[in-house]
């Protein structure tokens, strides 16, 4: 068999594989995901220029954060206390990285805003507007306004990429969830899922899956925290 043929037949067997283990998942996991009556087809290549992201984590301290829930921006602040804390004892940016992994209930806080007012992704993952108590139409830890977080002075994603902090997101969790809000709407499952993709917010990487990223980044000397609920 040529070499071109069987990469051709791999990533065929990878797609079909993930997307069965992902209908697995959305009955497995809630009913919210069991309404997903469509799942998007995604190609694992991904996986390549992921690989070639986590060639940036650098420095003497090195740590990941499973961000697996939205717990009120944790996964975020977290990833800030981790600098500001080692700023303390004497350690810059340039000598550490933390990796924030964006994944399973925690992933509209890879999207832009538009994406949020567009599918409520607000009610949708039940994140709540601090300053009206509503289900939020925006992404509040992006550059987070007064009163997201709980105490002033905390940096946001952007704020914290400019610092060298590095966030991923789930693809595997943005292939299911767009496929329910898909299936909720009555749209293209396909369609939505690569509007989803479009929405990822700059510097934010797109990874085969949120267990996949954090396997790589312990691989890279990152020492692993729980940071959902």
């Amino acid at each position: 068999m040529k070499l071109e043929d069987s990469n051709s037949r791999r990533k065929f067997l990878s797609t079909v594989a993930l997307g069965a283990a992902a209908s697995s998942f959305a009955l497995l996991t809630s009913p919210l995901h069991a309404a997903a009556t469509s799942l998007p087809t995604i190609d694992l290549s991904t996986s390549e220029d992921a690989d070639e992201w986590f060639k940036k984590v650098k420095g003497s301290h090195r740590v990941v954060y499973d961000g697996s829930t939205p717990h009120d921006g944790f996964p975020v602040i977290w990833t800030w206390a981790f600098y500001i804390t080692n700023n303390q004892t004497f350690t810059p940016d340039e000598d550490m990285t933390a990796v924030c992994v964006i994944r399973h209930s925690a992933i509209p806080y890879a999207f832009n805003d538009a994406l949020w007012e567009k599918y409520n992704l607000g009610e949708m993952f039940d994140i709540k507007d601090n300053s009206t108590g509503e289900p939020s139409k925006r992404n509040t830890v992006y550059e987070p306004q007064v009163g997201d977080f709980p105490l002033p002075g905390i940096d946001g994603v952007k704020r914290m990429q400019e610092r060298g902090a590095m966030f991923c997101a789930c693809n595997l969790a943005t292939m299911v969830y767009s496929s329910v809000a898909a299936a909720k709407l009555g749209l293209d499952a396909n369609t939505v899922y690569q509007e989803w993709v479009d929405a990822l917010l700059p510097g934010i990487q797109l990874v085969p899956s949120g267990v996949w990223a954090l396997g790589r980044a312990q691989e890279k000397g990152c020492g692993y925290i729980f940071a959902g609920e």
